[in-house]
């Protein structure tokens, strides 16, 4: 018979803020394992400041619980060249929508002595308005390659984990969200989250 503490744990729900599907559901995959916890996703229209990653992330997680009025997360990836000392980091998005991945990703490095990458993911929490958001971030380190696998979700097919032979996109899914910067945030974030209370939300 499942204890009263069990049952509400099997009804917590979290909203993700994110309009992004392939995030949404590597997201609800990845947290499903362990603690269960149900996410409801919301697509909200939030500006996004420059800075460091932290800061890009706590802004729009903040902006995001006000906008919301109760608790959330939010997710922010950045690919990071080794050459260009960090960049372009958080605005790869933009990047990859402007110059797309044969023409821009891979020719922004050449004539650099390395194609070294990291892929680091920023996941935020607040527990609602007011309230400072907590970050969890995960990196991966790789090296930026031509274009392998499908090209549906941003920059997989260009970034090659360290220690392997496939793109991030050649990879499964059961491959990828062992090792990839998406799981090494949101497994800190899970394991945060399984200290809260046990209440229906968070």
């Amino acid at each position: 018979m499942a204890t009263s503490s069990a049952i509400a744990m099997a009804s917590k729900r979290l909203t993700f803020v994110t309009g992004n599907h392939n995030k949404l559901k590597e997201t609800k995959y990845i947290l499903s394992q362990g603690t269960p916890i149900e996410i409801d996703s919301q697509d909200l229209d939030i500006p996004e400041l420059q800075g460091t990653t932290q800061e890009v992330a706590i802004a729009k997680c903040r902006r995001a619980a006000e906008l919301l009025g109760k608790s959330c997360i939010t997710e922010d990836t950045a690919l990071c060249f080794v050459a260009y000392n960090g960049l372009p980091g958080p605005y790869i998005k933009h990047f990859l929508k402007t110059l797309g991945h044969e023409v821009g990703l891979n020719n922004m490095l050449v004539g650099f002595p390395t194609k070294d990458a990291y892929a680091l993911c920023t996941f935020a929490y607040s527990a609602g308005p007011g309230t400072e958001p907590i970050l969890f971030e995960g990196r991966t380190d790789g090296t930026i390659v031509p274009a392998r696998g499908p090209g549906d979700f941003g920059w997989d097919s260009v970034f090659q984990p360290k220690g392997f032979d496939q793109t991030y996109a050649e990879m499964t899914k059961e491959q990828k969200n062992i090792i990839s910067h998406r799981y090494r945030a949101l497994d800190k974030l899970r394991v945060y989250l399984a200290t809260l209370d046990t209440e229906n939300s968070f």
